[in-house]
């Protein structure tokens, strides 16, 4: 487990501007925790990239500080950084061997043979690929060459991984597994993770905290299950995971208490005490799909449905209750039939609990 007081990497106000005035990171501080597994992750030109680069030295900063391992990193070359990369195009060389490949960055070095056939078998074991060290990466799949440049990055043992998209080039399947096997590995090496992904689970289901970014500016930055419950902002919200989002009116009463009033949902009352426009949040699977109408303390509308969807284990269902958007509730299919039992058109219930609805200010 990382000591959360403990940060290999630190970077203070960072920004970078490129010719013509484009601001790709403004403004950014975080610390990544040794031995942590940390995501950045966003939508494409949010920064992410050029922040991962910025530490592994291939981008320098217009402004701020970066340190890593407690080295101001302003004047040391991408070469002499404590650092190692993994690119999403691997650049696994065609004409060396597995082994070749992973050893080719201790041979630079000079190592002694010995010690380089030792460590590439080392190396090769960690990401199971021991019994492969005589092939031509023409010979690997997709996920084997993946797993040659991590075995070539880890081999030179750096402090710090960077791994930039590292699985977007595999198949949906294969980049499940590869995402277990990351974790099994950082856990393994013990040493820091930080991944650049744009996918919400790949992040959600690897990293310790998740950074979240638009437009070169973090916007939060917490472990998954505190951003998918407690997203700090609209755009958090609705990035991480699904998310119905209904417009409201934010009245504070002085008692601690928010009232809010929607459209379609009347008037809410919550804890808080937000004034102005707000959003109200609440996630899919949280949503309760019935044919007769809800009875307790909950939030409920009613509508025909627009659409179902069947994926299998679950059904996305979507209920047009006069919203911008038509309501989205997963409904695991707990039975084993052809999906939830609803059909197009049908009037439905839809209802939630206020304690699951999200009150988002900005």
């Amino acid at each position: 487990m990382a000591d959360m007081q403990d940060p290999i990497i630190r970077i203070e106000n960072i920004c970078k501007t490129y010719p013509g005035g484009v601001q790709a990171v403004n403004n950014v501080s975080l610390n990544v925790n040794r031995g942590e597994f940390f995501a950045l992750l966003g939508p494409s030109g949010c920064g992410k990239t050029t922040l991962l680069r910025m530490m592994a030295g291939f981008e320098i900063p217009t402004s701020g500080t970066l340190l890593i391992d407690g080295q101001n990193m302003a004047d040391v070359q991408p070469n002499k950084r404590p650092v190692n990369m993994v690119f999403q195009s691997y650049a696994v060389f065609p004409h060396m061997s597995v082994a070749q490949n992973v050893g080719y960055g201790l041979k630079i070095e000079g190592r002694p043979k010995k010690e380089i056939a030792e460590r590439v078998q080392e190396a090769l074991d960690l990401v199971k690929l021991g019994h492969l060290g005589g092939r031509m990466p023409d010979e690997l799949s997709g996920g084997q060459r993946q797993r040659v440049a991590l075995a070539r990055a880890l081999i030179k043992r750096p402090s710090v991984l960077l791994l930039d998209e590292p699985l977007s080039a595999l198949d949906a399947k294969l980049r499940e597994a590869m995402q277990i096997e990351l974790v099994r590995l950082q856990k393994t090496v013990g040493i820091t993770f930080v991944i650049v992904t744009h996918d919400q689970d790949e992040a959600l289901s690897m990293a310790n905290r998740i950074a979240v970014m638009e437009q070169g500016v973090v916007k939060q930055i917490a472990g998954p299950a505190e951003l998918y419950e407690s997203p700090n902002c609209r755009f958090v919200a609705d990035f991480i995971g699904k998310i119905n989002l209904f417009d409201g009116q934010a009245k504070a009463n002085g008692n601690g208490k928010t009232l809010v009033e929607t459209p379609v949902l009347g008037k809410v009352e919550f804890g808080g005490d937000a004034n102005g426009p707000v959003s109200l949040g609440v996630r899919p699977e949280k949503v309760r799909v019935s044919r007769e109408k809800p009875s307790g303390n909950l939030l409920a509308a009613q509508g025909p449905v627009t659409d179902i969807a069947y994926y299998g284990g679950y059904s996305k269902v979507f209920v047009d209750i006069g919203a911008k958007e038509p309501v989205l509730a997963d409904i695991t299919n707990a039975e084993r039939s052809m999906g939830p039992g609803f059909e197009n058109g049908e009037k439905l219930w839809v209802s939630w609990r206020a304690e699951d609805t999200l009150v988002l200010t900005s």
